[in-house]
């Protein structure tokens, strides 16, 4: 009997997705990978995830994971082999990817994509998402990862953030004074496991058509 994979929905760019396909490679979780357009999505996913956003990982038994925090603490509950959940961080770990995912992603969104939102200026919502960088830099001033040498949940579920805000301007990003955020920056996007996931797909052919 043939065995039933749980099934990726991706975008390779997104960083909500790049931190779940970190999560599910390093529990080297065997799955089916549909990458998707976000401006073309499939109905098979819209069916399983009317939000439509990625990633979305359905489960053979019919599960639906539609948020990438969840996706991660499914693949590290399946296995952890690098210890990415430290529980002795467990506070200060969901208190670091709150902010991330709250007031950093909101000034970061409108730094990014300032003409899809009425009256933001961009260069303010910079200066605004820069004080994440200044708590950042407090702690990998001192050690290479945010919680000591080793990568843990807090530095996957936050770099692709990072990169994203890296390369709206990266001239800019390398000249200010965050030399501890720029090489464990540095040090993740050239890392083997992220290379491995940011590998290109074919998209997904849907076999029902596209969804709006």
């Amino acid at each position: 009997m043939t065995e039933v994979l749980p099934i990726l929905y991706s975008f390779r760019r997104c960083p909500y997705a790049m931190r779940g396909r970190m999560a599910l490679d390093v529990a080297e979780i065997a799955l089916e990978h549909r990458e998707i357009l976000l401006k073309d999505k499939p109905a098979e996913m819209l069916h399983a995830s009317p939000k439509g956003t990625v990633p979305v990982v359905v489960l053979p038994d019919g599960t639906v994971l539609e948020e990438s925090l969840d996706v991660m603490a499914w693949a590290l509950d399946q296995n952890d082999p690098e210890h990415w959940r430290v529980a002795a961080h467990k506070a200060e770990t969901d208190a670091l990817i709150a902010a991330n995912d709250g007031e950093f992603k909101h000034h970061l969104d409108r730094y990014k994509y300032a003409t899809r939102y009425e009256g933001a200026v961009s260069h303010e919502h910079r200066h605004e998402a820069s004080n994440h960088l200044n708590a950042l830099e407090a702690r990998l001033s001192q050690t290479p990862q945010l919680f000591g040498d080793k990568p843990t949940l807090a530095d996957i579920a936050i770099f692709p953030f990072i990169r994203q805000f890296a390369n709206t301007d990266r001239d800019w990003f390398d000249t200010q004074p965050w030399p501890g955020v720029q090489r464990w920056l540095s040090g993740h996007l050239a890392s083997e496991r992220f290379v491995r996931v940011m590998k290109k797909h074919a998209l997904f052919a849907s076999a029902q058509g596209r969804g709006a």
